[in-house]
């Protein structure tokens, strides 16, 4: 037996005899004494020891076999998919104006017409449903509240059609949440959905400058108020956008939901996210969450502080674990508006980045959109490649003008992994 590739090892903060093993691929700790680390190496290691080592993916019966494991890993997953899963940008309208909007440069008054919903049904159930998949649907925007009716026209057909197969749909929500109200989410839960995601920037006084309505108006009474009414139906996941100048104020928005009663048992997760300047655009905000991060000293801090305030509280938050980028699953899709299809949502609005449209089915994005970046030396021979695959494809866009780089995540996780890994240790609670 050998060492996995995928391993982290860190001294025991608390005990020098004792060492933490983190395996990256699988997401293990295990807290072992010196001894074992020295049996380990010395091939002394008990039946019983060995076994759990294995168990955790923290030994492997070849090394290279598992880095060669790796290359094929998105084949392999790719498949063995059983879930289609597709972002539907229902509108480019928004009733907030945020400053940091991404989409702000071909923000408008446009919405997806009934015919590219018809479309759209068809394509899933003529595809997905007639192959048994099951299918998953995040409705977003702008702001997807603003489509109700269309909600509904997609909604139905591909969840009574789903049944009718032998498999299920279901959908979420990305939502500012001012629309989120107890009415919307009853009528709607019959046809599917089953969480939403709902960003709330901060204390009143940071959230009403960075999410105010487009009046100019606060949001965020109105926001808290269809939280709590909310909570209680359904999952909700809790986002918020800081800056470098505001983030350390934000634990403060998780005392104010408390208080009026949303405790952290009425949310499914909660994460802060950082609003990241785009080459003179507007900044990624909702959907920063979990992909684009920087090595900068500054956003280290900021993301570790944030999430050890999250779980002190008692909150959940995301566990590290094995992520690629959503462009190497062949299943994951993007629906613009008007029936384009892209690899992500930062994408839109990028004629080049555009891999197909509804009417005339996708196009191969292999090249355009780099699929092997990650195989390479750099990346293959790094422990941690199941957290990283190269990175985020949006962040190399935007320093190159092409995804012809590695967005490498090793400075940041470096820094932030070890710290990451002892407060689940220490903190978390569920």
């Amino acid at each position: 037996m050998e060492l996995s590739n995928f391993i982290k090892i860190y001294n025991s903060a608390d005990n020098q005899d004792n060492i933490l093993i983190y395996s990256t691929l699988r997401g293990a700790t295990l807290q072992v004494s010196n001894g074992v680390v020295e049996a380990l190496h010395n091939g002394t290691l008990e039946k019983g020891e060995q076994e759990t080592l294995v168990r955790l993916g923290i030994l492997v019966p070849d090394a290279q076999a598992e880095q060669r494991q790796m290359i094929g890993y998105f084949d392999w997953a790719n498949s063995n998919a059983r879930r289609y899963t597709a972002l539907i940008t229902l509108n480019l309208d928004c009733n907030l104006a945020c400053p940091y909007c991404y989409e702000d440069h071909f923000r408008g008054k446009s919405y997806m017409s009934e015919a590219t919903a018809d479309l759209l049904v068809d394509s899933i159930l003529n595809g997905p449903i007639a192959t048994g998949k099951e299918v998953l649907l995040d409705f977003y925007g702008g702001e997807a509240l603003l489509s109700v009716p269309l909600i509904y026209r997609i909604a139905r057909p591909l969840y009574a059609a789903a049944a009718g197969k032998g498999t299920t749909f279901s959908f979420n929500l990305v939502t500012n949440g001012t629309l989120l109200t107890p009415q919307v989410v009853e009528d709607l839960l019959p046809l599917g959905l089953v969480a939403a995601r709902v960003t709330i920037d901060g204390p009143p006084d940071i959230h009403n400058i960075q999410r105010p309505f487009v009046s100019g108006k606060g949001s965020f009474d109105l926001i808290v108020k269809n939280l709590k009414d909310v909570c209680g139906l359904f999952k909700v996941q809790l986002g918020g956008n800081f800056t470098r100048d505001n983030y350390r104020r934000f634990p403060e928005l998780l005392d104010i939901l408390e208080s009026e009663g949303v405790t952290p048992d009425k949310l499914n997760m909660v994460q802060f996210s950082p609003v990241i300047p785009t080459a003179g655009e507007a900044g990624l905000g909702d959907f920063a969450m979990g992909c684009a991060c920087t090595s900068e000293p500054w956003l280290i801090e900021a993301s570790l502080f944030l999430r050890e305030e999250i779980l002190r509280r008692g909150w959940n938050t995301p566990k590290p674990k094995l992520a690629g980028c959503m462009v190497e699953f062949e299943n994951d899709m993007i629906v613009a508006w008007d029936g384009s299809l892209y690899k992500c949502p930062a994408f839109m609005g990028w004629d080049d980045l555009r891999i197909g449209t509804l009417a005339d089915g996708i196009s191969d994005y292999r090249e355009s959109h780099n699929l092997d970046i990650w195989k390479c030396e750099e990346c293959l021979e790094c422990s941690y490649l199941p957290l990283c695959f190269g990175g985020c494809r949006f962040l190399s866009r935007l320093r190159t003008g092409a995804i012809d780089n590695l967005d490498c995540r090793k400075q940041y996780l470096d820094s932030a992994l070890e710290r990451i890994v002892r407060q689940d240790l220490e903190l978390r609670r569920r």
